[in-house]
């Protein structure tokens, strides 16, 4: 699951928080998952003596999903927790362009490669 999430870092830009309405990356190891998520809502949990949250995700899986979990901030922010045992991970995703720019991988192109998709991906013919 670490070497997992340390390759999402270093192509995806993540935000520091999650709030509501941000799209989330969501892993998992078992079930096996890699998915996209938007965060409906976030409701603190106040049968918890400590800070927890219910933490509504519609799943962007087909078909589509919504699911609550109950977790602590940390764990929506992009701490690798477990569920059931197993390893889970949720972040969001900047869509900050200048963001998105910093993280592109790869050298940067001259002038006789195709010009570059929106998404950081360019055309090879």
């Amino acid at each position: 699951m670490e070497q997992m999430v340390a390759e999402l870092k270093k192509i995806l830009p993540f935000k520091s928080t999650t709030v509501e309405g941000d799209t989330v990356v969501i892993a998992s190891k078992n079930p096996e998952m890699l998915v996209y998520g938007r965060v409906g809502s976030i409701e603190r949990d106040t049968t918890r003596k400590d800070e927890w949250w219910h933490v509504t995700l519609h799943l962007l899986s087909i078909p589509m999903q919504t699911v609550v979990w109950t977790l602590r901030t940390p764990q929506f922010s992009g701490e690798i927790f477990t569920m059931g045992g197993e390893g889970r991970f949720i972040q969001a995703v900047s869509f900050d362009e200048d963001a998105n720019k910093a993280k592109t991988p790869g050298p940067p192109q001259s002038k006789k490669e195709s010009k570059p998709h929106p998404s950081g991906l360019r055309i090879v013919k």
